[in-house]
């Protein structure tokens, strides 16, 4: 399951700067979240209508909380659909990121996200017989997409939950079309979550998005600024997203642990990944939430298309900063 650690867009626009460049902005509501779209022109548009659409088609492929969707249907048992391109390419990325991961990406993990509170189906009361219960549907080695777009299940109770990486591939898409309409110069920010192409030519500056404390107890505070060209950010926290028993009082966060079943309540206070495209970075920084901090500092050295940024507490309580060197080259000075 999917949080996000929000990402501020710290840029100011004033269209007198430049009058040969036309600030075309879109904001509206998508995937539970708003959206924030900017794109930069020599004439004024207006694709709110083609932002819209593809979120539409992307939600009727990917959302669980659509009951007519393609994977609410497959979720139900269905057995026939054949899968859009959009379906396929969720699956095959997760599936890839999946093993890089050792399995702490896991999209089958749905199950456990609705019994623990934090998905569209009913909430159960948890203990260990049930969570074990539970993990025997997880598993992405368990299913299979055959080349005709039928999703294969080794079990028929196996529920998908692909929203730890839909967000992302969903901004990937309004990405390529704008890309496809010639725009040069873009930055699509949804629930925190943004790709970027090319630079804020009405400043002649790079892209400023701002990173929120994840300690911050109050309003929103930014913990950096980094500059953000032809890449894609996205962060996972799990300081907003909880539930709390209305019985007990304990707190539960959001982010579950394929491995073990049990929701994850770490060291780690929330990871911002910087990758190629959205879909990526949004999948590695929910995995990276997952592990312990030991692994994901291993996992993270290892993978040379990967930049990131972890806010933790050490031993001590202590927090503590960890970038990598090309994340630290992206910080706004």
């Amino acid at each position: 399951m999917k949080g996000c650690l929000s990402v501020f867009l710290v840029c100011l626009f004033f269209s007198c700067t430049n009058k040969e460049i036309v600030k075309n902005q879109a904001i509206g509501e998508a995937l539970g979240t708003s959206y924030n779209i900017i794109y930069l022109m020599d004439e004024e548009v207006d694709y709110r209508k083609e932002i819209d659409s593809v979120f539409a088609v992307v939600n009727q492929s990917l959302s669980t909380y659509i009951p007519t969707s393609d994977i609410s249907r497959i979720n139900k048992g269905e057995t026939t659909i054949e899968v859009d391109h959009m379906f396929r390419e969720v699956f095959e990325l997760s599936k890839e990121i999946h093993e890089a991961t050792n399995g702490y990406f896991d999209p089958t993990v749905g199950n456990l996200v609705n019994a623990w509170g934090f998905g569209p189906e009913k909430q159960i009361v948890m203990d260990s017989a049930k969570v074990d219960s539970l993990l025997k549907y997880v598993g992405f080695n368990k299913v299979n997409i055959t080349h005709e777009g039928i999703i294969e299940k080794e079990d028929s109770n196996i529920y998908f939950d692909f929203n730890a990486i839909a967000k992302g591939y969903a901004i990937d898409r309004v990405a390529v079309m704008l890309n496809d309409k010639g725009i040069q110069n873009f930055l699509v920010e949804v629930g925190g979550e943004i790709a970027a192409k090319g630079t804020n030519v009405v400043k002649n500056k790079p892209w400023v998005v701002g990173i929120d404390d994840p300690e911050a107890t109050g309003d929103r505070e930014l913990k950096l600024l980094i500059n953000l060209e032809n890449r894609a950010l996205a962060s996972s926290g799990n300081y907003r997203k909880f539930r709390v028993d209305s019985l007990t009082g304990k707190k539960f966060v959001h982010t579950i642990d394929p491995i073990t079943g049990y929701t994850k309540d770490s060291n780690t206070l929330g990871v911002t990944i910087l990758a190629e495209n959205c879909a990526i970075a949004d999948a590695y920084a929910t995995a990276f939430m997952a592990m312990d901090l030991d692994v994901a500092f291993k996992l993270i050295s290892s993978n040379e298309k990967l930049e990131a940024y972890i806010v933790y507490l050490d031993d001590k309580g202590e927090t503590k900063e960890f970038l990598t060197s090309g994340f630290k080259e992206v910080v706004s000075k």
